[in-house]
Formats: C-alpha cells, structure tokens, sequence
C-alpha cells in the first residue's frame, strides 16, 4: 500500500475528531447538567464555567425518595440472568445449526431469521396476555424467561463463529468418545470467547436499558430497575432535571466502563476471526 500525503491524513483525522465532538456533545450536556446548581440548569445562554455541585448526586445515590440501591439491585439481577441465558441458549441452539446434521436444518435456521423481521410491538399484547395468565406478572420471569428461549440475532451471530472451528477438532473429541453435549461445553464454548463476549455484552446492553419490559410487567415500585426508575423524576407538574441527569449520567457508566475494558474482544468477535494459526 502506497503511503498516504500527510495533508491527507491531517484532513481525515480532523473530520472524525469533528464528528466526535457531535457525538461526544449530548454526554457532555449531561454530565454538564448533573453537576449544575439548579438555579443555573435553565439559564439563557447556558453556563459552562460555574462551581460544581454534588448535590443531585447526592440527592440520588443516598435520597430517601428515590431508592438507587434497590433498583441497581434489580437491574444487576436482570442483566445477570438474562446474560446467562442468552449465552446457554443461543449457543446450543448455534451448535445444533452449525455441527448437528438432522432434518429440515437449513429450512428451520431459515425460519429462525425471517421471525427477526417481526416487530416486538406486534408480539407485545399476545406476550402479555400469555405471561398474565401464567402469573408472572409483576415479577422478574418475564424479563428472564425469554432470554432462555433464544435469540435469532445471537443464534446466527454464534453459528457463523461455529462454523470457523476446525471440523479435525470435533473428529478429534468424537474418537475420545465425547457426545454433542461434551463437545459443546469442552470444545466449542472456550473456544468461542470472542463471540461469547459480544453476545453477552449485546445481552446486558439490552437488559440494561431496556424501558418498555418492566415498565409493562413490573408494577412495584420495589422491583423497578434503574431505566424504568428514571421516569420518576417527572411528574404531571414538573421535572427535576438535575436529579434526572445525575441517575442518568450513573446509569450510563457502566456501560462506557464495560465498553473500554472488553472493545478489543468485542471488535474480534465481531470480525468472525475465528481460530489464529
């Protein structure tokens, strides 16, 4: 490859740090905001040299009002379990497309896509209605349950990453005598880290900023999760900005703090790369 003109270069990587600034923006508002003293947060022009204030933070983490402890709590619980059964479910269900050979495999997989062109708005109120006459309303089943079934992005995602293993492998654990099952777990699932971490990052993401599940199945306030948690700071009269901001500048940590410590294994599980060498 031809090295390119330094004016080039200097051009380009001033257009990404120029578009950087417009994504970087919103978070910088926020954080802005957060560290505001109240009387400043509705000021015209807005301030953006004044005293900083731990007061909202404060007001969120140790308030009498808003219960953070629980609802970090509830949220940490979701995210667990969903995590785990996205990544149990999904990968068995890639091992059967990818490596199993039975009946109508390829007609199934092709099935299994076609239903992530269906809405979730669509299945919303027949999902209800079954999980209601289950009982599971106002409980954490329907938040975990369905991350037991799988999921056909994660499915596909993990069987493209089977299908780069070595088939000498599995001959290999098929003559010592291992069944799927073995196979499975002691081959495909440690070697299968990049993707599996992807996976479940996807699936706390999901979980973690998932609003419109518990607002629908979760009807007491002690079981609210930190997404939903967020709304109430409005009311039918007014909005505390300064709190809201503050919970929301905590509650995206996480995710840049898990981002930065997982970006390299997360970018090769996107790549498929498969086995090195």
């Amino acid at each position: 490859m031809k090295p390119r003109h330094p004016a080039t270069v200097i051009m380009v990587y001033t257009l990404l740090g120029l578009f950087s600034l417009v994504f970087a923006f919103p978070m910088a508002w926020l954080l802005v905001t957060a560290l505001k003293p109240e009387d400043l947060i509705f000021q015209y022009p807005p301030v953006w040299v004044f005293p900083p204030t731990l007061k909202h933070v404060k007001d969120v983490v140790g308030g009498d009002v808003f219960h953070f402890k629980t609802y970090l709590a509830n949220s940490l619980f979701v995210c667990e379990m969903t995590i785990l059964g996205t990544i149990l479910s999904c990968s068995m269900a890639a091992y059967s497309l990818a490596r199993i050979r039975w009946s109508w495999r390829q007609p199934v997989f092709v099935i299994m896509l076609s239903t992530m062109m269906l809405p979730a708005q669509v299945t919303m109120i027949p999902v209800f209605v079954l999980f209601k006459q289950l009982g599971w309303i106002n409980s954490f089943l329907p938040l975990i349950v369905p991350a037991f079934l799988g999921s056909p992005f994660f499915i596909f995602l993990l069987r493209q990453f089977f299908m780069t293993v070595p088939q000498d492998l599995m001959d290999a654990a098929t003559v010592d005598g291992c069944g799927h099952m073995r196979i499975w777990w002691q081959v495909m699932m440690p070697l299968s880290k990049p993707a599996l971490a992807t996976v479940g990052l996807f699936a706390f993401l999901s979980a973690w900023n998932d609003f419109m599940g518990p607002l629908i199945y979760l009807l007491d306030e002690n079981r609210y999760t930190l997404s939903l948690a967020l709304a109430m700071f409005r009311n039918q009269y007014d909005t505390q900005y300064g709190p809201m901001m503050a919970a929301s500048a905590i509650m995206t940590l996480p995710i840049i703090v898990l981002f930065f410590f997982t970006q390299r294994t997360f970018i090769q599980g996107v790549k498929m790369t498969g086995l090195k060498g």
